[in-house]
């Protein structure tokens, strides 16, 4: 019998996370602020080099980074934000909190956003938020194009992108910020946290006083080494007891555990792509199974695969998902779900309800199956195999299943 490898383990802590684990421990030093160089300090500034930033604040979640950059746009409440119907229930959440209205905008079979209907809801918001969903890249030279000409800010959900590139420039430094996530299942591991990152200095005060740099604890962040810091130094002047503090602060515990992965990050992305383009070659071998195709200037960081079920109504659809965990692999299929938080007609809590045809009907047959970067050509060889057996069992010669 096949061994079906485990898929739900996040990337493992790097050994050299250990002492640093323990000193911290022994020490008790877990607030971020009782010094200049503690490791989330530490890490604010390797992380804004990593991605050629040069600023960067690290909270307690990409949700956090999210409403922080909105907050620290100073829009004004009510202000409407766009952002595309496939993505996570955390981005119109933060729309929420901060006071603004979600406005959907529709996404096609390739995950992307459907630039006609973007372009046409783009006049009646004033701000966008782009989830690079699953790390797939919509056209950003377009969108930016399109923002730009009406000055809409550009904030990157980049939570499932670290180490994407678009006409090799880092995903997250395209828009006027971008929001990231170490959540167990992202290409770093803190079981939670967050960080944004940004080069407007007057952006990025208000959003480390917001996130609880009380009384003169933001004199602690600092610009990047070498450069004139007066720009920082004026925006946080401006801004002292101006702003409300939200207090969403990372602390020093998973800065350490953070850290040791940085240098971890090119083997993960390039292990992660080869692991999901082999995958996707042996799936789009079937008449049933598709895989949408990367855009041309996007070299993706997966971690997890996505496609598309071919001509299989929503009985065939639940049969392969049931046939494929009966196996051993879990399917999400994205539509197929009254709680699944990536389904946009989940979201009760919007202002008002919207509807979207197109992308309602990709959620109906899109499917999800983690592919951490870990895995080995046989575990991956398994979890090809069973997808491929699946589909057949209901769409090949065996459609007798089920019936």
């Amino acid at each position: 019998m096949r061994q079906v490898p485990n898929v739900h383990d996040a990337e493992p802590i790097p050994a050299a996370a250990k002492q640093a684990i323990e000193e911290l421990l022994q020490s008790g030093d877990l607030f971020r602020y009782n010094s200049e160089e503690a490791p989330v300090s530490l890490l604010e500034r390797e992380f804004a080099d990593l991605l050629g930033a040069k600023y960067a604040l690290a909270v307690s979640s990409c949700s956090a980074a999210l409403f922080l950059s909105l907050k620290a746009l100073d829009l004004p409440r009510d202000a409407k934000v766009l952002i595309p119907g496939f993505t996570f229930a955390a981005v119109p959440s933060s729309i929420v909190h901060a006071d603004c209205i979600p406005v959907l905008c529709e996404v096609g079979p390739n995950y992307r956003i459907d630039l006609a209907d973007f372009e046409a809801k783009l006049d009646d918001v004033q701000a966008v938020i782009i989830s690079h969903m699953r790390g797939h890249t919509s056209d950003m030279d377009a969108i930016m194009s399109l923002c730009e000409a009406r000055n809409i800010p550009v904030v990157e959900d980049a939570a499932h992108s670290l180490g994407t590139t678009w006409n090799g420039r880092n995903i997250g430094t395209i828009g006027r910020v971008g929001c990231f996530s170490f959540q167990s299942y992202k290409m770093i591991n803190a079981g939670e946290g967050g960080i944004l990152i940004t080069d407007d200095a007057d952006l990025v005060a208000r959003a480390v006083i917001m996130s609880g740099a009380y009384e003169h604890n933001w004199k602690k962040h600092k610009g990047p080494i070498g450069e004139n810091s007066s720009d920082l130094e004026e925006a946080f002047a401006r801004w002292q007891n101006q702003l409300p503090l939200y207090n969403l602060r990372m602390n020093n515990l998973s800065a350490v555990v953070i850290r040791p992965q940085i240098p971890e990050l090119a083997r993960r992305v390039r292990d992660g792509l080869v692991n999901h383009d082999y995958v996707a070659a042996r799936l789009n071998g079937s008449a049933y199974l598709d895989v949408p195709p990367p855009l041309a200037p996007e070299q993706r960081a997966p971690d997890s695969i996505q496609f598309n079920l071919v001509d299989m109504d929503e009985a065939e659809t639940r049969a392969f998902a049931q046939v494929a965990a009966e196996q051993g692999v879990k399917v999400q299929v994205f539509g197929l779900s009254t709680d699944n938080a990536r389904a946009f007609w989940n979201w009760q809590f919007l202002p008002e309800k919207q509807e979207l045809p197109k992308t309602r009907d990709m959620l109906m047959r899109a499917c999800d199956v983690r592919l951490p970067v870990r895995l080995s050509r046989d575990e991956l060889d398994v979890i090809a195999d069973i997808l491929l057996e699946a589909a057949e069992i209901v769409k090949g010669e065996q459609r007798a299943y089920g019936t």
